[in-house]
């Protein structure tokens, strides 16, 4: 089990100097990842929002060991070209500390079809699918062309490559029990369960859902690679190891649940992850 930190990029953690603060204690104190959302507008949680690749960045440049990205990044409100240019940049930056986790995005209202991107669930699916497809083509440092449904690429060739190879990995957001973003996690290199109640809430997934999860993908898999299932949300310490022995090999303290102030969970990380390491 890996102990990772899921910090909102809004509200009282809405200031890069915090985000900066809560990494390098993290890292300090032991945690293995820093993970932040990536969103433009937060509905009913009003308050500061800051960009989360900049602040990524940021972090990669003022700690040594911690991996970290976006988890997750709605990749249908991103281009995949220029994604492809700013993942490379942070690996490097990073030098190999970067995972890279995408969904299709959430609340489609709110942060998409607000903006007059697509709002309707299918279509950002579909545009996930290929914009996978383009974005790890760039990465190969090969020539691309590319005329699909949703993206263009032409005579392109992206460089440098990411340093990690075969290609940085890539995590995918999934609110479960719905299938399909499961299925295409099992074709990447992890996934991350979780839920959305009816009011925007956060819904924890079980120790039992994660087990379902790791089934589930594990019959989808056509590799034997390492494949990482990460949880994360309102969790009790003292469920880390029923989800470790559900199958999850990341445990994601999640920051925000329940509310309090970024001082206090610079204290919290300070003490380092739960057991069992």
């Amino acid at each position: 089990m890996r102990y990772g930190v899921s910090a909102p990029n809004f509200g009282a953690f809405g200031d890069p100097k915090i985000l900066i603060d809560l990494a390098e204690t993290a890292e300090g104190a032991g945690w293995d990842g820093f993970f932040l959302w990536d969103h433009i507008q937060v509905g009913r949680w009003a308050g500061p929002v800051v960009d989360p690749w900049i602040c990524l960045a940021a972090v990669a440049a003022t700690t040594r060991s911690i991996r970290l990205g976006p988890m997750v990044t709605p990749l249908p409100r991103r281009r995949p070209a220029k994604l492809a240019r700013e993942t490379v940049t942070l690996d490097h930056l990073s030098e190999g500390r970067l995972t890279l986790g995408v969904g299709i995005g959430w609340p489609p209202e709110i942060d998409f079809g607000n903006f007059g991107d697509a709002a309707e669930n299918r279509t950002r699916s579909r545009q996930l699918d290929e914009g996978l497809e383009v974005l790890t083509r760039l990465w190969s440092g090969e020539k691309v062309d590319h005329a699909g449904a949703h993206y263009r690429v032409r005579d392109a060739r992206f460089l440098p490559t990411p340093l990690q190879q075969p290609r940085i990995p890539i995590w995918v957001g999934g609110m479960w029990p719905h299938k399909p973003a499961f299925r295409r996690a099992a074709r990447w290199d992890g996934v991350f369960p979780f839920t959305v109640g009816e009011d925007y809430e956060f819904v924890s997934a079980t120790p039992e859902d994660v087990a379902d999860v790791v089934a589930y993908t594990s019959e989808h898999r056509d590799s034997d690679e390492p494949f990482d299932v990460a949880v994360g949300g309102a969790h009790r310490t003292e469920d880390v190891a029923a989800f470790r022995e559900a199958g999850a090999t990341w445990w994601m303290e999640g920051i925000g649940w329940p509310e309090r102030p970024p001082e206090a969970w610079i204290e919290h990380l300070a003490a380092g992850p739960p057991p069992p390491r």
